[in-house]
């Protein structure tokens, strides 16, 4: 009887001591909101554009040197990577964020608006945190400071504080593709990898995930289109690149809306920049097409690149043009590894309560973070950032793009919760 009453008795001080440590645990959370608010609205005035986000980079380190990481820089050119040892031997978990801006003006009226000018294919362009990195940056910063002051567990966890998502400058490499190629994933090596998105049209407080693919694979194209140039009053001497451009375009939406199963999967092909001529009166010799293919099938992928690189120079042949098009391999499927997912799922519920986990249809947006699970098992999710209520949410990468600070809490207890449940199992 004195045994049971002792180990009754220790039984009961261990749960105390563990109910003790979690409420302390939220309340470092909950107290760490204003901070996290502070980061985001610095980084959000002072935005840079994807291997140049030096200043970003320099205050990323700074915190995580604070902190008594080991901390890694010039990754992939501008990235930083914070390494946290738990107090016992164990499994190795990676947290992403990305942290450039966008050739965008801002046009929301904030206090903390940015005004900020960055260098784009040789020209001068307004910068903006359109897509929300602001926030990620902010988020993961504050996991980093309440892991670090809670580092009782088994295992390491490496923050990647990535640069270049929205893509590298013409002509360089960048982002998570470099960075795997520099072995980011290695030393220690990673085991699971976990990344989030805000999303401006989704409600603050809520979760959205998929197991499998959850965003497409993305390719950028250029279509280069050569005529002769001629008077605009004798357009029968010419050989018209404008006129064989439109069918051009014409052309490749009917690959999508002809030959293409969508009810298996979607398929998005967008013509985003057309370059031609300098007047009204001279029809010009050349012309210069920009446009994005996304996709959540790598058969059908192959099939439309196929089909592109068979369509443009016979429609250009057939306006007496000459046209080639150069399709790179892009970004790959973003995909959620199934059996982590599902065995996730549950720190996501106790994050964000049940009742605000949704499993989503796929999106045909892209994410290079794809870099990342194609090497290891990796779980990519959505925090909502849009105030309920709201009716018109502005899309990302729009001047009007804007996100409720109140969403960004949820990011940082989920990724606690997430690095906790993963390292314990």
């Amino acid at each position: 009887m004195k045994y049971t009453t002792t180990l009754l008795f220790s039984s009961v001080l261990l749960f105390t001591a563990f109910a003790k440590a979690q409420n302390n645990l939220e309340q470092q959370i909950n107290d760490i909101e204003s901070k996290v608010i502070e980061w985001r609205r610095d980084f959000h005035q002072n935005p840079e554009l994807g291997n140049r986000e030096f200043k970003t980079a320099e205050k990323i380190a700074t915190h995580l040197k604070s902190l008594g990481m080991k901390v890694q820089t010039g990754v992939a050119k501008t990235g930083v990577v914070g390494i946290l040892e738990g107090k016992r031997k164990g499994k190795v978990l990676a947290l992403r964020a990305d942290i450039d801006g966008l050739p965008v003006k801002e046009r929301a009226d904030l206090p903390f608006k940015s005004e900020a000018m960055g260098e784009y294919r040789g020209e001068a362009v307004p910068v903006m945190h359109a897509c929300g990195h602001d926030t990620h940056i902010a988020i993961l910063m504050g996991v980093a400071e309440i892991l670090a002051k809670n580092n009782d567990f088994a295992g390491t966890v490496k923050f990647i504080f990535q640069p270049a998502e929205e893509g590298a400058p013409p002509g360089e490499e960048g982002g998570a593709e470099l960075m795997v190629k520099e072995n980011v994933l290695k030393n220690p090596d990673v085991d699971a990898i976990f990344g989030l998105h805000i999303g401006s049209g989704q409600d603050v407080n809520t979760i959205a995930y998929k197991p499998g693919g959850i965003m497409a694979a993305s390719q950028s194209f250029e279509i280069h289109i050569k005529g002769k140039q001629s008077h605009g009053s004798t357009p029968w001497t010419s050989r018209d690149p404008i006129m064989a451009a439109v069918k051009i375009i014409d052309g490749l939406q009917t690959i999508i809306s002809r030959e293409i199963p969508l009810t298996d999967e979607a398929a998005v092909l967008s013509i985003g920049k057309i370059n031609a001529g300098v007047r009204s009166n001279i029809i010009p010799e050349e012309t210069h097409i920009v446009g994005t293919l996304r996709t959540l099938d790598y058969d059908m992928q192959t099939y439309i690149n196929n089909r592109m690189k068979e369509m443009v120079p016979a429609i250009a042949a057939a306006y007496r043009t000459e046209a080639t098009i150069t399709i790179p391999e892009g970004y790959p499927i973003t995909y959620n590894d199934e059996n982590l997912t599902s065995q996730m799922v549950p720190s996501l519920e106790k994050a964000a309560g049940k009742e605000n986990v949704h499993v989503i249809k796929a999106i045909t947006g892209a994410e290079d973070f794809s870099f990342f699970q194609k090497e290891v098992p990796g779980l990519y999710f959505f925090l909502g950032g849009k105030t309920p209520g709201t009716t018109d949410a502005f899309p990302h990468h729009t001047p009007d793009f804007y996100i409720d600070e109140s969403g960004m809490l949820l990011g940082v207890k989920t990724f606690v919760q997430m690095t906790q449940d993963y390292l314990g199992q």
